[in-house]
């Protein structure tokens, strides 16, 4: 086959394209890379975004000329930076408003299981409370009284209930104490 004249200045071109391509290559990554990783912070992704530039490079090499590379080379990167920021923001904003309105997912019948059991334990405990100390721990956990309304339901006097209390906790191992809501120690003092 026969070169014609047009032939042989596309491949001059395209020798002369590939020349400029590997030479602003070698010339200008640790430039770009610099510049991305100004904008950005982060190394590797930097890295990567500056392999795009020079692979994007790739797609103009028609339009190359060793005079404009370098220009053509920054406004490749800008955009490419402005893409990626405009991304990143994108997905944080995203990645937001999926956690806050996301709901949190709970296993109910897991949860119910062990809150049954829970209840097991206690009610076993508290049946081998004696009757006086079942029945402060009882009007205290489950009828949600303090101290000195304890006091005035049994006609017992605040330390009474206290020591009772006492009692439960160290009966308990610490567990199921009993709670005065709200009520000042003052409150249970004779």
């Amino acid at each position: 086959m026969i070169k014609t004249e047009k032939d042989s200045i596309m491949e001059t071109t395209a020798n002369t394209s590939d020349n400029i391509i590997t030479r602003s290559y070698e010339e200008y990554y640790q430039v770009i890379l610099t510049y991305i990783t100004y904008r950005i912070t982060h190394r590797y992704e930097a890295e990567d975004l500056t392999q795009d530039v020079f692979v994007r490079l790739l797609d103009y090499k028609q339009m190359l000329r060793p005079d404009t590379v370098k220009y053509f080379l920054f406004t490749i990167a800008r955009n490419i930076v402005i893409d990626y920021i405009r991304r990143y923001y994108k997905k944080q904003e995203i990645d937001s408003y999926i956690y806050d309105t996301m709901s949190t997912s709970t296993n109910e019948t897991e949860e119910k299981i062990i809150g049954d059991d829970l209840m097991t334990m206690e009610r076993t405990r508290l049946a081998a409370m004696p009757e006086q100390r079942r029945l402060i721990y009882t009007l205290n956990r489950f009828e949600n009284k303090t101290s000195p309304e304890i006091a005035n339901e049994l006609n017992l006097s605040c330390r009474t209930v206290k020591m009772f209390a006492e009692k439960i906790f160290i009966f308990n191992g610490g567990c199921f104490c009993l709670i005065d809501r709200n009520t000042p120690e003052d409150l249970c003092r004779s």
